[in-house]
């Protein structure tokens, strides 16, 4: 069955992966749910002799009905990580993208790479036909300036929200509100496999701490975002991660809570968490090296200029962390203006040629068309191909002038020793 889904999924069109997602999704629910009636089955039989054995007595029915789930609408199963990666294996050249891409990576943010990483994509995914052909432009991309720059691609299928929105691809993968997360967890690692199978490493921000288990293999680089930084639980999570993490500065502009996220990372934890199956477990992590900080500017205004730079390496100095930075040249730092992405970048590669060896990577929002679009649950049809339904994105022709700078900037960084 493995063999036969993983050929399947390879050949479909790419207009045809959400479709195929919902079909193998279908019958995992079914497995599942024969599972899950099994597991009830068993522990009915088993709990009443071990309830005689602690000495446990039966106890009277209680009415909890208005004290349990009392706000909770529904309750469907959903398709386990070991599941999904049965019937959607690594392929050799998924497998091979991402190893080299993690070496590469950790070499850069250790410093045993003297090149620069740069992670580029849309905003958020939403279209698969569009997310594989931009990735097929990074393969370009990563080809023409492989002596200089890792180019990664912006993967994000979970979307962080303030208040109320559309929360991302893994989530609601038909944009209309219908919410069938199991769909949404079987096209993002059919996604993540066809664009790794292209030879492009990938880059995530997971928000949940069962959503990585369904991607385990195929992401090179997590970015926790600035809501998170925070959250003592997704510090603990990452802290375990194979791939390489950063932590964004707070909306407020904090670094220190970075700084600290950091710290945090690098430590061995205990926590619960899940298995491959699903169930919850404790897990034990060793840290997580290559843990540092992305500068992504705030609402007040922007945090990537020489300035900002030098007082993050302070910062971290301070703590004894290693004196590395990555970049987003988007969200605080453009001020939500895709086009002063040009102007960041900029700045960036003039500090770079400069010999500042702090920065190590640059993060670009990038899509096939430029700028944005609302997305209307109601009519999802109507939405114009290849534009973020999130933050704003410069195009393809803008992001080759960017890239085509931050590889000069890395080449004069490394010539000059």
């Amino acid at each position: 069955m493995a063999g036969e889904a993983q050929v399947a999924t390879e050949t479909v069109p790419a207009d045809r992966l959400l479709p195929e997602a919902a079909r193998i999704a279908e019958h995992l629910l079914a497995v599942q749910q024969r599972v899950n009636d099994q597991v009830d089955l068993l522990q009915a039989s088993l709990m009443p002799d071990v309830r005689r054995r602690l000495g446990v007595a039966e106890a009277e029915p209680v009415d909890v009905s208005d004290l349990v789930n009392a706000r909770i609408a529904g309750l469907s199963v959903v398709v386990t990580p070991e599941a999904v990666a049965t019937v959607l294996p690594l392929t050799a050249a998924s497998a091979a993208t991402t190893r080299a891409g993690r070496r590469a990576t950790t070499g850069i943010v250790t410093g045993t790479d003297r090149r620069l990483a740069v992670i580029a994509g849309p905003c958020s995914i939403h279209d698969p036909a569009a997310a594989l052909e931009y990735a097929a432009f990074l393969a370009r991309m990563r080809e023409r300036h492989a002596e200089d720059l890792e180019i990664l691609m912006r993967t994000y299928t979970e979307k962080p929200r303030t208040e109320v929105d559309w929360k991302g691809f893994a989530y609601d993968p038909f944009l209309d509100g219908s919410s069938r997360i199991s769909v949404g967890l079987v096209a993002t690692r059919m996604l993540m496999g066809r664009i790794t199978a292209l030879g492009v490493p990938v880059a995530a921000e997971p928000l949940n701490a069962l959503t990585p288990q369904y991607v385990n293999g195929l992401v090179t680089y997590n970015g926790v975002g600035a809501r998170n930084v925070t959250d003592q639980t997704a510090r603990e999570r990452v802290s375990g991660f194979s791939a390489v993490v950063g932590f964004k500065n707070s909306p407020e502009g904090s670094i220190e809570v970075a700084v600290q996220a950091v710290v945090s990372a690098r430590a061995p934890h205990e926590f619960l968490g899940v298995d491959r199956h699903g169930m919850t477990a404790q897990l034990s992590t060793t840290g997580n090296e290559t843990g540092h900080v992305i500068l992504r500017g705030d609402k007040s205004g922007p945090n990537y200029s020489a300035e900002h730079i030098a007082a993050t390496r302070a910062a971290l100095r301070a703590r004894g962390l290693p004196e590395v930075v990555v970049v987003d040249a988007s969200h605080g730092n453009s001020q939500k203006n895709h086009l002063r992405q040009i102007d960041v970048v900029h700045d960036l590669a003039g500090q770079i040629a400069g010999g500042e060896p702090a920065i190590r990577g640059v993060m670009i929002e990038s899509n096939l068309v430029a700028g944005r679009q609302d997305l209307d649950q109601r009519d999802p049809g109507s939405l114009e191909y290849g534009k973020s339904v999130t933050d704003a994105c410069v195009d393809p022709a803008t992001t080759e002038q960017l890239l085509a700078e931050l590889a000069a900037a890395s080449r004069a960084r490394r010539a000059a020793g």
